[in-house]
Parts: structure tokens; C-alpha cells; sequence
């Protein structure tokens, strides 16, 4: 995989109150770690193990994904839009590596 890279999809304005749907996709291998190579030795695993969506700072969406989620996941998830913020997303890998992406709605 040539690069690990978030993809998030999100509204840029709102009504105060709005029901606004998010939808995020990061490209990933999701190696789970029981799979061997060509040559029979286990590919190590490498997983995206935690998302987080936080809006202006209090978290509105979180999962913990384990070795069986597919590869390039995707999240798909609902939240009110109570006034003009930042969505912060946040994808933690086993290796310690961490992606992030942002989105700012305004609510007009």
C-alpha cells in the first residue's frame, strides 16, 4: 500500500440543531497478523486499533476495531450540530502511528 490516508466527508454548513451525517474512509491494509507470505512467514500485523470524532473538543463518535475489520475502513455516523466547530478525527495504528483530519461546520 503505497500511503495510509483518511478521507472524510462532512458538511460544510448546518442549521443550529441539524441531524448532519459523517462519513469517513481511511486507506489501510488492515493486516490482522494470521496471514503468511509467499516464502510462509506470518505477515506482522498492522491494524487501525482506535477512531475517535470529536466536535470543538467533546467526543461524538469512538470505536475500537479488532484484526477482523476489513481492510480501508469505513464509518459512517450521525451527530447534531449544535453551533459553528471543528470535527476532529483521529485514527490510532499498532504501531503507534496516528491520522488525523479535520472539518469545520458552520452553522448558518
Amino acid at each position: 500500500m503505497a500511503s495510509i490516508k483518511p478521507r472524510v466527508k462532512a458538511p460544510k454548513t448546518a442549521s443550529a440543531g441539524e441531524v448532519v451525517s459523517i462519513k469517513t474512509l481511511i486507506s489501510h491494509p488492515m493486516e490482522s497478523g494470521q496471514r503468511k507470505d509467499k516464502d510462509g512467514a506470518t505477515i506482522p500485523r498492522q491494524i487501525i486499533n482506535k477512531f475517535t470524532a470529536t466536535f470543538n473538543g467533546a467526543m461524538v463518535f469512538a470505536c475500537d476495531l479488532e484484526p477482523s475489520v476489513s481492510a480501508n475502513p469505513y464509518f459512517e455516523f450521525q451527530m447534531t450540530v449544535p453551533e459553528t466547530g471543528v470535527l476532529a478525527f483521529e485514527w490510532v495504528d499498532d504501531d503507534g502511528s496516528i491520522y488525523t483530519d479535520e472539518k469545520t461546520i458552520t452553522v448558518a
